[in-house]
C-alpha cells in the first residue's frame, strides 16, 4: 500500500506541480549517465541519472537511445504525468 504523503511528495507536489507550474506535455531527463567501462581495480562509477521520481510516483517513464558520449551509450527519459503513456510515446517516437 502506497503511502499517501509519498504520493503526496511525489505526484501534487512534484511531478504535477512541475509540469503545471511551467505548462509542460512531459519531462526530459538523461536516463543515465554514460555508460561506464569496467574498472577492474576500483569497481563501477555511476554516474548519477533519472529514473527514481516517476518510478516512487507511479506514473510513466519511457527510455529511448540518445547516442554515445565518448562511444559508450546514453538513453533519455520521458517522464509524464498518470495515464499519459499515450503522449509520451508519441513523443518518445517523434525524438
Amino acid at each position: 500500500m502506497r503511502c499517501k504523503r509519498t504520493n503526496q511528495l511525489s505526484r501534487n507536489e512534484g511531478i504535477d506541480l512541475t509540469m503545471d507550474q511551467n505548462r509542460l506535455d512531459a519531462i526530459i531527463a538523461p536516463t543515465g549517465g554514460p555508460a561506464w567501462t569496467t574498472d577492474w581495480v576500483n569497481g563501477d562509477h555511476f554516474t548519477g541519472g533519472y529514473s527514481t521520481p516517476s518510478a516512487v510516483a507511479g506514473y510513466p517513464h519511457i527510455t529511448v537511445p540518445a547516442g554515445l558520449v565518448f562511444g559508450l551509450p546514453v538513453g533519455l527519459s520521458f517522464i509524464g504525468r498518470a495515464w499519459s503513456e499515450g503522449a509520451l510515446l508519441k513523443l518518445a517516437y517523434a525524438f
